[in-house]
C-alpha cells in the first residue's frame, strides 16, 4: 500500500525541506522504496540530494502541466531505494496555469493515480513524501489533495503555537471540503535546543496543546544538519553519527510504527490558548 505524505508549513525556514529530504532518505535507508517530490520551486530538496536544478530535463512542472507522465520525470538519486522528482524555477508558472482551472487542485493527484496504476507492484513505491512550498497556493493544495497524511513541521519559537493554529485551521477547511480522508500523521517540533528556556517552554506548550498529534521526537538545532545540504547528502549519509541523524532516524521509526497503528486524530483546534 503507498502511502503519500505531504510535509507541509506556510511559513519559511521552519526545517520543512530539510524535513522532507532527511525522512525520505532515512525510509529509503530502511528499505521503504521512496519518491521525493520537490514541489517548491525553489528546488532545495533536488539541491539537497545531489542534483544540479538547472540541469534536470524534465521537472515536477513537466508532469504537471505538460502531460509528461511522472514516470519519465523520475531520477534515480545516489541513495538505494529513493528516487527524485525534481522541480526548479519553472514550477512558479505552474501557480498560474492551476489556478486556472477549475480541475488544477486534482492534477498531481491525477498524475500520481495514473503513475501508481500502471507501475508493476514490485516496483511501486511504498511512500511518496511531498516537500511542499512555504505557502498554501495550488501547489499545495494539489499536494494535499494527493496526500494520505501530513506532517507540519513547526520552530520552537516564539510564534510558533500562533503558526501552527493558523496552518491546521486553513487544513483543516481543505480537508474538510476537498480530501476528508486526510489524516494527521503528526506535528513535528524542529531547530530545538533545550538548553535555551523558550525552547523548552514553546515545546511544552505545543504538547499540552495537541498532545498525541505532536511527534514523540523532536529534531534538534545541529550544524551539520545545516551543512549537509551544501555537499548534496541526506544528514544520515553525511553524518550517520550526529545527533541530527539520530532525530530523523527517530522519527521514521514513529512513521513506520504508523504503519501498523490507527492514525492520529484531527485536532480542530488546540486545547488550550497560546500565551503569546
Amino acid at each position: 500500500m503507498v502511502k503519500v505524505l505531504s510535509v507541509v508549513n506556510q511559513k519559511g525556514g521552519v526545517g520543512k525541506t530539510t524535513s522532507a529530504i532527511n525522512l525520505a532518505a532515512c525510509l529509503a535507508h530502511r528499505g521503504r522504496r521512496t519518491i521525493l517530490i520537490d514541489f517548491d520551486p525553489q528546488g532545495n530538496a533536488t539541491s539537497g540530494v545531489g542534483f544540479a536544478k538547472q540541469c534536470v530535463e524534465k521537472t515536477v512542472y513537466d508532469a504537471l502541466i505538460e502531460d509528461v507522465p511522472f514516470r519519465e520525470i523520475l531520477l534515480e538519486t545516489a541513495f538505494d531505494n529513493l528516487q527524485l522528482a525534481p522541480a526548479n524555477s519553472d514550477l512558479l508558472s505552474a501557480e498560474w496555469h492551476l489556478a486556472g482551472d477549475d480541475s488544477g487542485k486534482y492534477v498531481l493527484k491525477q498524475s500520481l493515480s495514473q503513475y501508481l496504476w500502471s507501475e508493476p507492484e514490485k516496483t511501486r513505491p511504498d511512500y511518496i513524501i511531498i516537500d511542499c512550498p512555504p505557502s498554501l497556493g495550488q501547489l499545495s493544495l494539489n499536494a494535499l489533495l494527493a496526500s494520505d497524511s501530513v506532517v507540519f513541521p513547526v520552530q520552537c519559537e516564539y510564534y510558533a503555537l500562533e503558526g501552527l493554529a493558523e496552518i491546521l485551521s486553513s487544513t483543516t477547511l481543505l480537508r474538510q471540503n476537498f480530501n476528508e480522508h486526510l489524516a494527521l500523521e503528526g506535528i513535528l517540533l524542529t531547530m530545538v535546543d533545550r538548553r535555551l528556556n523558550l525552547s523548552r517552554q514553546v515545546e511544552e506548550d505545543i504538547r499540552q496543546a495537541y498532545g498525541s498529534n505532536v511527534f514523540s521526537t523532536v529534531i534538534v538545532r545541529s550544524v551539520r544538519l545545516s551543512e549537509a545540504p551544501s555537499h548534496g547528502l541526506p544528514i544520515i549519509h553525511y553524518d550517520p553519527g550526529s545527533p541530527g541523524s539520530k532525530s530523523y532516524i527517530d522519527l521514521t521509526q514513529e512513521i513506520i510504527d504508523h504503519e501498523t497503528k490507527s492514525v492520529r486524530a484531527w485536532p480542530l483546534r488546540p486545547s488550550v490558548r497560546s500565551a503569546g
